[in-house]
């Protein structure tokens, strides 16, 4: 996947897991809890899509990678390079 198919994949799972909030005006550099409501079981859920859906295993330690769009894109990239949208 490119980079903005792999945003695009994030956004859908954000959407699923908060619609109720308005993600058109995200800014990729803010962490995404200074702009939306996530708690910690939020965050895993999207741990989890990502392993459901794309079978992207995310260990523990590197959570603090998807702290915000870019950064969860630019760490993402690698590992779904291979997986076609």
């Amino acid at each position: 996947m490119a980079p903005e198919e792999i945003r695009n994949a994030v956004l859908e799972i954000l959407e699923d897991i908060a619609p109720d909030e308005d993600l058109s005006s995200l800014d990729d550099t803010k962490s995404f809890r200074d702009q939306i409501e996530l708690d910690s079981m939020d965050f895993l859920d999207i741990v989890m899509e990502l392993r459901k859906r794309y079978r992207v295993q995310i260990p523990e330690e590197d959570y603090g990678q998807l702290a915000s769009m870019s950064s969860t894109v630019e760490y993402l990239t690698p590992k779904m390079e291979h997986i076609t949208a």
